[in-house]
């Protein structure tokens, strides 16, 4: 797999900014990761918009069906989806112009990360954003 990821200083740039993040895949419960990692950044200063079809809020903010319910600029795209669903996702990315497309830990998909340089967007890939952000304070 041909996936290369951005150095810690580039990583840590990512995150200096772009401080909104839309969530694909955001679960409602406590106990899922992407409820931990979206709070700890939440509460780190950025703002949560949840993309989930089955949720009507998270964290206090009332979720969105898809990336192209979101009003306004997405800065960064942090998907927490099998690795299967990337190629979707990755599309729906590029057409709302987000500056930056991360899967988290244990996510990674070849052929959306070709397309997603192909459109010339940044990429992370099976990496924790929240791991990634207490790394480069």
């Amino acid at each position: 797999m041909t996936i290369i990821n951005p150095d810690r200083s580039e990583i840590k740039e990512i995150l200096a900014n772009n401080k909104r993040i839309a969530v694909v895949g955001l679960s409602n419960n406590p106990e899922r990761t992407s409820y931990m990692v979206s709070e700890a950044m939440q509460k780190a200063g950025y703002e949560i918009i949840p993309v989930n079809p089955v949720i009507d809020e998270v964290l206090g903010v009332k979720a969105v069906a898809t990336l192209k319910d979101i009003k306004g600029q997405v800065d960064i795209v942090n998907v927490f989806r099998r690795s299967e669903f990337l190629p979707e996702v990755a599309k729906e990315a590029v057409e709302i112009g987000a500056n930056v497309f991360w899967a988290q830990l244990g996510v990674e998909n070849e052929e959306a990360y070709d397309y997603l340089k192909q459109h010339g967007m940044t990429i992370v890939m099976d990496r924790c954003i929240k791991v990634e952000h207490a790394l480069t304070k």
